[in-house]
């Protein structure tokens, strides 16, 4: 099983931009599937982007051109770097882990783009 951490979250001006990280412990890192979520006040939880054990990533069509995920196994950890933000950005962005039946979240962290 692995457990999620997910730190970066931040004010930040429009047009800015942020990194999210997303820190797992427990053994297996790399068979893991990883995505981003995110939750804005009043609406259903999103996925933002994906990224599989091998490599295949995903986004939404909202984000594409200005989010990209990656991953460094070696550090057990999954990245969101969000560029050319926008007030519609603003959520609560959750990491999530899975593998076969298992599905792990993250407690979230806060981004709020704003001037």
């Amino acid at each position: 099983q692995v457990q999620l951490v997910e730190s970066g979250g931040d004010l930040v001006q429009p047009g800015g931009s942020l990194r999210l990280s997303c820190v797992g412990s427990g053994a297996g890192f790399s068979f893991y599937n990883f995505a981003w979520y995110r939750q804005a006040p009043g609406k259903e939880r999103e996925l933002v982007a994906s990224i599989t054990s091998g490599g295949t990533i995903r986004y939404s069509d909202s984000v594409k051109g200005r989010f990209t995920i990656s991953r460094v196994n070696g550090k057990n950890s999954v990245y969101l770097e969000m560029n050319n933000m926008k007030a519609a950005d603003t959520a609560v962005y959750y990491c999530n882990a899975r593998s076969g039946g298992y599905i792990s979240w993250g407690h979230g962290t806060q981004v709020t783009v704003s001037s």
